[in-house]
């Protein structure tokens, strides 16, 4: 280990042990976007829209494994400034190959929300199939720090496919 990974590492874990850990919300029910509209019942519609509309992309992706039509469903939302929709966009394009886009998203994301867990699980795995293993093993530590412990499920999928065991998603 250089000098230099050694700075890094002890950098993460004195973050880790400082800060307090942040938990995500599950990616199926994500925050609706905030609106402007100044009417509270205009604004319930349209939260409620968004969810229906993430909730309907969700599943066409995870349950029935149509990306490209997930794809255009999350789209359709015109909300990919939001953290969860920006992660499955990019999840969607990983497993349709197009790893540029991908890693566009989950770029967008993490700026949109740098502590949103299942995008740094996503971007490590992403990492792992593009042969970047010390990369991953950063996205990683970022997990353990978020979650406050390394049993979380996105900690364990990571490490299991860093490890070459493959883990899920």
């Amino acid at each position: 280990m250089t000098k230099a990974s050694r700075l890094l590492a002890f950098a993460l874990l004195s973050t880790a042990l400082i800060a307090p850990p942040a938990f995500a919300a599950p990616d199926s029910d994500p925050a609706p976007p905030p609106r402007s509209d100044g009417k509270s019942g205009k604004k319930k519609q349209s939260e409620q829209r968004f969810r229906d509309g993430y909730r309907a992309a969700y599943a066409t992706i995870y349950e029935r494994g149509d990306y490209a039509a997930g794809i255009a469903q999350l789209r359709a939302l015109g909300r990919d400034d939001n953290a969860s929709v920006a992660t499955l966009l990019g999840y969607s394009h990983r497993k349709l190959g197009d790893y540029k886009l991908a890693q566009a998203y989950y770029e967008r994301a993490l700026k949109t929300d740098p502590n949103h867990v299942r995008t740094w699980q996503y971007y490590g795995l992403w990492q792992v199939e593009q042969g970047n293993r010390e990369r991953a093993q950063y996205h990683l530590d970022r997990i353990a720090a978020l979650c406050g412990n390394t049993a979380c499920a996105e900690y364990t999928s990571l490490a299991a496919a860093i490890g070459g065991a493959g883990g899920s998603y």
